[in-house]
């Protein structure tokens, strides 16, 4: 058995600012980015770049399983703090958040690992096991309607920001209708 041994401190931090210019370069120019222009971003030589990622798909899917893992992290942090109805609507306005502002990222992650691709299986179970935890606490309290499902939830988030592409402005109005919805009839 081979264990990794850790990072020197100067290759971790090489490889934080690659996978920080990494996000903004997938963020801005989806599955467009190249992995020069990500290295120039981050201040590294290729080589400094292959050496942690051999290649786009391994960047790419390091990328976005970090940033899935840091919005389920927030949503942990949420429920161990909130009102479970607060915390729930409010992790789903950091996903949308998430969605809108990365949106190259998720499309450049469909498109080139695919959707059944164990780092997209992964993360849409890490999504279900957050909104899932969220959801039934606000279910338990009775902030929530019972029947919901947390595919329900990532569902209506994602038609919200998908129908709000070209409308900003009216997706806290459309994701307050959602989450009205939610709630058990009075």
């Amino acid at each position: 058995m081979t264990t990794e041994r850790p990072l020197r401190a100067d290759a971790r931090r090489n490889r934080e600012r690659v996978m920080l210019a990494a996000r903004d370069a997938f963020s801005a120019n989806g599955e467009k980015a190249t992995l020069d222009d990500i290295a120039r971003r981050a201040g590294v030589g290729p080589g400094t770049l292959y050496r942690h990622f051999p290649d786009r798909e391994t960047l790419l899917e390091a990328v976005y399983r970090d940033e899935i893992s840091a919005l389920c992290a927030r949503g942990e942090a949420l429920a161990a703090r909130e009102d479970p109805s607060e915390a729930l609507a409010e992790w789903l306005r950091m996903q949308f958040d998430y969605i809108k502002a990365r949106r190259g990222v998720g499309i450049a992650v469909k498109q080139m690992l695919g959707t059944d691709s164990p780092t997209m299986i992964d993360c849409k179970t890490m999504m279900r096991v957050a909104v899932g935890d969220l959801l039934r606490r606000a279910q338990e309290a009775g902030a929530i309607r019972k029947e919901v499902e947390p595919d329900d939830v990532l569902r209506l988030v994602h038609g919200v920001v998908m129908s709000t592409e070209h409308s900003p402005e009216s997706a806290d109005r459309l994701l307050g209708f959602v989450l009205d919805g939610l709630r058990p009839p009075r």
